[in-house]
This record gives structure tokens, sequence and C-alpha cells, in this order.
């Protein structure tokens, strides 16, 4: 559907693999890491299967492919901007979110991190940071109307995020428009940190 994007198809766990697609792939000036599980558990019960999955791709996937292209951008010397899809949860504790929040907070700070390191090669980093989005795994963790609704009561909007909402959003940080945004997360929330 989008001109000059190829898709891979890769389990970003398994680090070799990732890196001999990635790698022949290029060369970048743009990336979007959007890769995430949400393995719902209550604290008590969170198993090392759910930690181990959650991390590799939350967090492992994102700083290993960000790595990859970074590498690239710089051996090529051009300006680059890389989004990493977070959340609210990051932000704000969840009820059975125990791994999903604290993954996607590791995300966020990753990110400023990347941020400062590659700044001085003109690579932007940025987050956005969605509420829950009507996507497949969205529907899934959020098919309660009960508990949708009791979080649908907390965002002033009053509804959840559609695709298109987090879609503009990364294309405005990727874009020349925000040339001067590094470091930043864009909340896509509907103001659900707010209230």
């Amino acid at each position: 559907q989008c001109p000059g994007i190829e898709p891979l198809c890769l389990d970003l766990a398994d680090w070799d693999a990732t890196e001999a697609a990635v790698g022949a792939a290029g060369p970048f000036e743009l990336l979007v890491n959007n890769a995430a599980v949400a393995v719902l558990q209550p604290f008590l019960e969170v198993s090392r299967a759910a930690l181990e999955r959650s991390l590799d791709v939350n967090f492992g996937a994102v700083l290993h492919v960000s790595q990859i292209v970074a590498r690239q951008m710089i051996a090529q010397g051009v300006p680059g901007a890389i989004v990493n899809v977070s959340s609210q949860a990051s932000q704000r504790a969840l009820r059975d979110h125990a791994v999903y929040c604290s993954t996607k907070s590791a995300l966020d700070m990753l990110s400023k991190v990347m941020a400062m390191e590659l700044g001085p090669h003109k690579i932007r980093v940025n987050t956005v940071n969605p509420t829950v989005v009507m996507t497949d795994m969205g529907r899934i963790n959020w098919s309660d109307p009960q508990k949708s609704a009791a979080m649908i009561n907390r965002i002033p909007l009053g509804k959840f995020a559609e695709v298109d909402d987090v879609v503009n959003s990364i294309l405005f940080l990727l874009s020349d428009k925000s040339a001067m945004t590094t470091g930043s997360s864009l909340m896509v929330d509907g103001g659900f940190l707010v209230s």
C-alpha cells in the first residue's frame, strides 16, 4: 500500500536473523519501531515466559533494530528520524499490565538516551504514546465492555484511538515539520494523562 516500503517478516527476538534481514534492507532515512506484545497478567501471576517475550519484543527488538538502522544512517552521513511506538501505559499504572507498563517505560527512557547519543549525527528519536488503539491486539485486550467503559470514562475525548490517529502523529514526527523535536513523547491519548 505504501510505495518504497517493503515489509520484512521475522522473529525480532532472533537477533541474528534480524541483523541479516534488516542489514540487507537499507539504506534507511526513517524508522518506525511498532512491534509489541501485551501479555496481561496480574502482578502476582506474571510468568517468566511473559516477561521474557515482552522484554524481547517491546524493548530488545527496538534497541537492536535501531542500532542496525542508526549505524547505516551514520555511515550514509544523512539526517534521519526514528519513532518508537510506546504507550500511555509507560506513564500510568494499569491493572494486569505490570510487564507491559514496565517495558513501555523502559522504551521511553531508551528513546531519550538514543536521542541524546544520536543527535550529534542529526538523527532524531521520539516516541508516540497512544491510549488503547483499535488494532487486533487492542480489541482482544479491551473486549470486555466493563473494562473498556472504565478506561474510556477516564479519557476526556471519550474514545479509544484509531490507527490513523497514531499514524498521523508518527508521520509528523518523521517529517521536517518536527525538525527541532527529539527526545520527546507525543501523547496520543485523548487526554488520558490529564484526567
